[in-house]
């Protein structure tokens, strides 16, 4: 093409999305005007109102999230027919409907991410535009269909990885490949795991496979909302735009030490108490500690009533006990079997001494109206509560967890290991999180059971909700033969607004804040630092089981984490669940990948680390200095990145000035990492090279080492530099 002919295509393309543009300020127009009138809400139900006004609300989102990169490319089929590429769908509808662009998630799109020079996918060209704003500065073009062609052209993928990083995670929607692609449209319903090594882009391919899911399967996922679990909240915060910008917002964000309501837990265990909190083995501790807090007296209980002192003797105890265990309910729920067991000895004890010589059972009406004389003084009885809460008092499941931490007494009693000990129990960390969740179903509800009245509305109301439930999905399993008639949906819809207390919040906030909220779809990055607890937890919380599941068994830092991934996922779905494994790096150059990778085969030899698309040209450098020049070194460091675009990070020890560990940064990108002290990163404890490993790959430009003494043998091959400043210069050896 000449520099003219290629003028006139690029004024062409620009003309062409300006249209484009014009078209979504009109949409989006609209669709501001039609929810002004939805919140006025003439003449419609409050129920009607509440519907149209969160659909439009949705639409108003979805519009307003394609401003930047509307549309980044265009394909050509063999017959001649063009499609444009971009963020959402846009249709002419003043002509049938005729799509003006193609959402990148839609069917006919995918050609755009899988078609090479060898396999066409029955295309002729395809055209990639680099944007900024609304305009179009450049183009590039690939011909398609010649079998010694290349692959796919690198331009867009190679501008991508090399710009300056921001603030946060940005969404790929232009640039995705043909191994991420398959993977994000893969169809399979149930759990997904995805492995890569670092710089692959699992995590961005699992948040895109969210956004196509949340496409293909609207209804049945849009009610109940998406759960993304994290390593930290600079991780989330790093990949908490990526689904906005891609007009999802049902979707909540947390670490495990989130997944108790209204609690936020950052503090970890060492790595013995991790291991054991971790492991499906603490149930059967949490159990006997529950067990132990149901005891029998050492002494008979004496309950003074108003005519006759009782006994609450350990015979009496231990038959209420066993039949409040058998009942099969939650502790603080099955105390009303162990009260009324011992009400009812007491009463027939006490019925006996005042009756002796004058009330026989054949006197029922007497016999009854004493009982219930009896009964209501023991519900107001302050001795005979005391002793029942001493012997089978109401627990919650802090001060149950708290207590037995704190005491060698109890904990020996549960069979647990005395290294749970310590003196603040209620010291919470990451590890506690599932456990406290967990008693939460042991233990049952604090308060009295509801009352017969209460049971039935929530009943009604669980019914009517589950009604909707299965019309959605009927509605998206639907095949010739089904007919969904508009009242059925209208009944349900019904059933739910008499039974329901309407709700306001937004679903992320309704689901965050409750703990029994049911998920569609959940995504756990770093999943390979996940217990079996932690597990057990998500598992509650999608009971259909579809995951993404996101990790690198080699980058495992935890002890209580995943060796495999079918020694998690086994028990819960078992031959159920799907792996795919990325293994083309796009964020860490070759120069210091190999580096990284020198570690990598170390501590696990067996793997093989991702294979880097690019090399960057500065090479990765080390500078032995002493304890006295260190703070100085670094600040030399962040004064020379200062200068430069992108973003940096120290990363060492917690005595290092201004340095953060290797865990905070899982996951994140950075321009320039500096490493100091890698030699205590490897002593601290056995996951100290998969620590150095992660450290290693979070630069996508320069990577620096500052070390004191001796610099680790993996490491050796790391040229030396005077300066920290030297590590920005290509030229530097």
């Amino acid at each position: 093409m000449s520099s003219r002919e290629y003028d006139e295509e690029l004024r062409a393309e620009r003309e062409y999305v300006a249209g484009l543009y014009a078209r979504l300020d009109a949409e989006r127009a609209a669709a501001k005007r039609r929810y002004s009138v939805a919140l006025r809400g003439d003449g419609e139900s409050a129920m009607e109102r509440e519907f149209e006004v969160r659909a439009l609300g949705r639409e108003v989102k979805r519009l307003d999230v394609a401003d930047n990169g509307l549309c980044f490319g265009r394909l050509e089929a063999v017959t001649g027919e063009r499609s444009y590429i971009g963020r959402i769908g846009l249709f002419d509808r003043d002509d049938e409907y005729e799509p003006l662009l193609l959402d990148w998630r839609a069917p006919a799109a995918r050609a755009f991410y899988v078609a090479t020079a060898a396999s066409p996918e029955n295309m002729r060209g395809r055209r990639q535009f680099h944007t900024r704003g609304r305009r179009i500065l450049e183009f590039t073009d690939e011909v398609l269909g010649r079998p010694d062609g290349d692959q796919r052209g690198d331009a867009a993928l190679l501008a991508a990885v090399n710009a300056p990083r921001g603030a946060g995670m940005r969404d790929i929607v232009a640039t995705i490949q043909a191994e991420q692609d398959e993977i994000i449209r893969l169809d399979h319903p149930g759990v997904l795991v995805i492995e890569g090594g670092p710089g692959t882009g699992k995590t961005v391919v699992a948040l895109h496979r969210v956004a196509y899911l949340l496409y293909t399967q609207r209804e049945r996922m849009q009610r109940h909302g998406v759960l993304v679990v994290g390593p930290n909240p600079a991780f989330l915060n790093h990949i908490g735009r990526v689904l906005p910008s891609l007009g999802e917002s049902n979707v909540v964000f947390m670490t495990a030490g989130d997944f108790v309501p209204g609690r936020h837990v950052t503090a970890e265990d060492t790595a013995t108490a991790a291991r054991l909190k971790g492991s499906l083995k603490i149930l059967d501790v949490l159990r006997a500690a529950i067990a132990d807090r149901q005891r029998l007296p050492e002494q008979p209980y004496l309950i003074e009533l108003a005519d006759v002192t009782v006994r609450i003797d350990a015979e009496t105890v231990e038959w209420a006990r066993e039949e409040a265990r058998a009942s099969g309910r939650p502790h603080n729920e099955a105390r009303a079997v162990f009260r009324e067991i011992v009400t009812y000895v007491l009463t027939e004890r006490a019925i006996a001494r005042i009756g002796r010589g004058w009330l026989t059972r054949d006197e029922r009406e007497a016999w009854e109206q004493l009982r219930e004389d009896l009964v209501a003084e023991l519900a107001e009885h302050e001795a005979f509560i005391a002793a029942l809460d001493d012997l089978w008092p109401i627990l919650t499941p802090d001060a149950l967890l708290s207590s037995l931490y704190e005491s060698p007494e109890r904990l020996a009693a549960a069979g647990a290991d005395p290294a749970l000990f310590r003196v603040d129990g209620a010291a919470w960390t990451v590890s506690d999180t599932p456990m406290l969740d967990e008693l939460v179903d042991l233990l049952g509800a604090e308060g009295p059971p509801a009352d017969d009245a209460e049971r039935a509305r929530k009943a009604e109301a669980e019914y009517a909700a589950g009604v909707l439930d299965i019309l959605v999905d009927r509605a998206d399993l639907m095949d010739d033969e089904d007919h969904l008639l508009a009242q059925d949906m209208l009944y349900a819809e019904d059933l739910a607004d008499r039974f329901l207390e309407r709700d306001t919040r937004e679903l992320v906030e309704r689901a965050a804040a409750d703990r029994t909220w049911t998920y569609r779809h959940v995504v756990v990055d770093e999943a390979q630092e996940l217990s079996e607890m932690d597990w057990r937890v998500l598992m509650r919380r999608c009971p259909n089981r579809s995951f993404t599941v996101v990790g690198d068994l080699a980058q495992r830092r935890s002890a209580a984490g995943a060796d495999s991934w079918a020694s998690m996922l086994e028990p819960y779905v078992p031959r159920r669940w799907a792996y795919r494994s990325l293994t083309v790096n796009y964020r860490t150059p070759a120069e210091i990948m190999d580096v990284a990778a020198a570690v990598l085969a170390e501590f696990a030899p067996a793997v093989r680390p991702p294979e880097s698309v690019r090399a960057c040209g500065v090479q990765p450098w080390a500078r032995e200095v002493t304890e006295d020049e260190l703070a100085g070194a670094v600040e030399e460091f962040v004064r020379a990145e200062s200068g430069r675009d992108g973003t940096s990070v120290v990363i060492g020890p917690s005595d290092v000035p201004g340095a953060v560990a290797a865990s905070e940064t899982k996951g994140l990108e950075f321009d320039a990492v500096l490493v100091v002290d890698p030699e205590r990163i490897l002593a601290d404890g056995p996951r100290g090279a998969a620590e150095l490993y992660v450290a290693l790959t979070r630069a996508t430009q320069r990577l620096g080492v500052l070390y004191r003494g001796t610099l680790p043998e993996a490491l050796s091959g790391l040229a030396d530099s005077p300066s920290p400043v030297g590590a920005g210069d290509r030229t530097a050896p």
